[in-house]
């Protein structure tokens, strides 16, 4: 089973792929708002529904805010932009072409001086504004590239004072609520204050269940880096506009620092941008980038995302299945158990939850486990197991299905939906049918249990039962 777990972002690629990248190993859906309209959007979460319905399985659905985002307009056709050139960025609404295009917002235009460099397409294309005119600025090419419809935009160091979720944002996530979302990815995040504010207008819509994810994308968040995981329910790293507002040479340091400190609390951490970035347009990935996507893994993330591989590439499907090979021959090459003995656990101990996160690990490497089963009601205790990184299956068993969905971001966890059953043996006994169910475990095959007396209460995790798969179950007086 593979452990780590790869987001695909729908797009124009993949219209009517739905069942193929489920089929092939998507484990979540990210829609991204940045882009198209909300029939567009709409009609491919139905179709994703569908999809994850035939197939029965529990891929959540991550709806990616567009946050205070420069682009350029639309194009007449992709350009290619030459070193030296002229170009010019207008707050005129024109169809772009190789000498100008729209840039939106356009006030932002007032803001911007002579010297200035602007990014464009996570920096692929470097401009220095050499005039101001109006409503127009003069720049130069100094770094040439193709330039096509609505592009991101980067000018590092400059402050908008424009909060991380827009007016534009709130309409997005109330129109993605209605459609079923289960995590909303919030742009630009800057400190934990926006999270907070964003957790209190999911709770007035009635969605508190929805969970929120960081995206780390600025030196302001790099520099509240703690607070904002602490705040969120899990993390990405956000390499594009990272390595455009930071300095490339400092962008693998902090993804290993905040792959890090994610791991050490248990958030879902999502390694994202250019992983396979060549497969755009090529069938196969770069080595450089194969490396990359292993190096992840290796750091320790909970997932791997493709963005425009398979959003707008010539090859999602592929892309994809090269993403599943990387990770699972990466993950063969990892002593999971060596490296669980040798680390320095700290303070891990000093909650419930955490011992019996930690027992179960050992006893599970102990006993050469195949499984460890798991009843959770909010889905924390799955994910505290996790971190712990055992080599065997994690099988959450929750009752809620937004709560199955969105575990199923949880590195190397198999969750699966049940009904709730109110005694310890029954209990028992339910978890231990849908251990069997999953087809990893035969008769016979050790397996560590993990529940809570009382049952069905969040925070109640107390109890760990080891049980060989086919043994009657004892009664709750022998528990």
């Amino acid at each position: 089973m593979r452990k780590t777990k790869i987001i695909c972002t729908l797009g124009p690629a993949t219209e009517n792929l739905a069942e193929e990248l489920i089929e092939y190993g998507m484990d979540a859906a990210r829609v991204n708002f940045s882009h198209e309209t909300y029939e567009i959007h709409a009609e491919r979460i139905r179709n994703l529904k569908q999809a994850r319905k035939k197939y029965d399985k529990p891929v959540p659905i991550i709806m990616d805010t567009r946050g205070p985002e420069i682009r350029t307009g639309k194009m007449k056709e992709e350009v290619w932009l030459q070193q030296g050139q002229q170009f010019i960025l207008t707050a005129q609404e024109v169809v772009g072409d190789k000498n100008q295009v729209h840039i939106n917002p356009p006030h932002l235009i007032k803001k911007l001086q002579p010297g200035t460099d602007i990014f464009i397409d996570d920096g692929k294309i470097k401009l220095s504004i050499k005039e101001a005119v109006n409503d127009r600025l003069i720049c130069q090419v100094e770094t040439g590239g193709y330039l096509s419809d609505k592009k991101g935009v980067n000018i590092p160091g400059l402050n908008f004072g424009i909060p991380c979720i827009t007016e534009t944002d709130r309409k997005d996530i109330e129109f993605a609520l209605n459609l079923g979302i289960d995590y909303v990815a919030v742009s630009f995040v800057k400190n934990s204050g926006e999270i907070n504010k964003l957790k209190k207008f999911l709770k007035s819509r009635d969605h508190s269940d929805v969970k929120v994810i960081a995206k780390i994308e600025n030196r302001e968040a790099v520099q509240n880096i703690d607070h904002i995981i602490e705040a969120a329910d899990g993390l990405m790293v956000a390499r594009g506009d990272l390595g455009v507002e930071l300095p490339l040479s400092e962008v693998p340091g902090i993804q290993k620092k905040i792959i890090r400190k994610c791991n050490q609390l248990g958030k879902p951490v999502i390694t994202a941008t250019q992983m396979l970035e060549s497969m755009n347009k090529n069938s196969i990935p770069t080595r450089a980038e194969a490396s990359d996507v292993a190096n992840a893994v290796y750091d320790g993330t909970d997932v791997v995302m493709l963005s425009g591989e398979t959003a707008a590439g010539q090859y999602p499907i592929k892309s994809l299945q090269t993403l599943v090979d990387i990770l699972l021959k990466t993950e063969q090459e990892i002593d999971y158990e060596k490296e669980y003995y040798n680390k320095d656990w700290g303070d891990f101990e000093k909650e419930v939850v955490n011992i019996i996160g930690k027992t179960a690990t050992t006893a599970a490497y102990e006993i050469s486990a195949r499984a460890i089963t798991v009843s959770t009601k909010s889905g924390n205790t799955a994910r505290m197991i996790a971190r712990f990184r055992p080599d065997t299956p994690i099988i959450a068993v929750t009752i809620d299905p937004r709560i199955t969905r969105q575990l199923n971001l949880s590195w190397g966890v198999f969750p699966v939906e049940a009904e709730f059953v109110s005694e310890l043996e029954s209990l028992l006994s339910k978890l231990i049918e849908c251990t069997q169910a999953t087809s990893l475990v035969d008769q016979g095959d050790p397996v560590v249990i993990i529940a809570g007396i009382p049952t069905g209460l969040t925070g109640k995790t107390n109890m760990l039962k080891i049980h060989n798969m086919g043994d009657p179950i004892v009664n709750s007086s022998e528990t």
